[in-house]
């Protein structure tokens, strides 16, 4: 199970010579009842299930997305692969492009999105964040 960034991929990455957009490719398979257990006083009341703790957390999200300039290209539910391991399958995908890597970091590290970040891991049962980076080629 994958909830967070390890802290030697955040090295490399912050480390790493990035320049221009990166589209963040995140593969999400929920919880069936959201784990508030390290987050208390931040869910509800009542137990929700991880799909609802992620809307939440989308919703409380997107303003800091969006100041940092960053965009959500696509969020979708997920099918099973038509090529890849069928036993490994994902609930949602979200597509989300930041203009370079130092908004995406300041995104990651405001303190007003680190405090709604839990809801995204009561949400979570499992999870992949893949940086990608555009390509500018012309195909003949």
């Amino acid at each position: 199970m994958y909830l967070d960034v390890s802290q030697e991929a955040g090295k490399q990455f912050y480390l790493s010579d990035l320049q221009g957009e990166i589209v963040m490719l995140n593969l999400l398979k929920f919880n069936a009842v959201a784990d508030y257990s390290n987050h208390p006083g931040l869910g509800p009341e009542e137990s929700i299930s991880g799909q609802r703790a992620y809307k939440l957390y989308m919703n409380s999200a997107l303003p800091f997305i969006r100041e940092a300039g960053s965009k959500v290209l696509f969020y979708g539910r997920a099918m099973p692969f038509l090529i890849g391991p069928e036993a490994e399958e994902w609930d949602e995908m979200l597509l989300v492009s930041h203009v370079e890597k130092k908004e995406f970091l300041a995104f990651a590290q405001h303190p007003g999105y680190l405090k709604i970040k839990g809801h995204r891991q009561a949400a979570l049962a499992d999870s992949r964040l893949l940086p990608l980076l555009p390509q500018r080629i012309k195909i003949e």
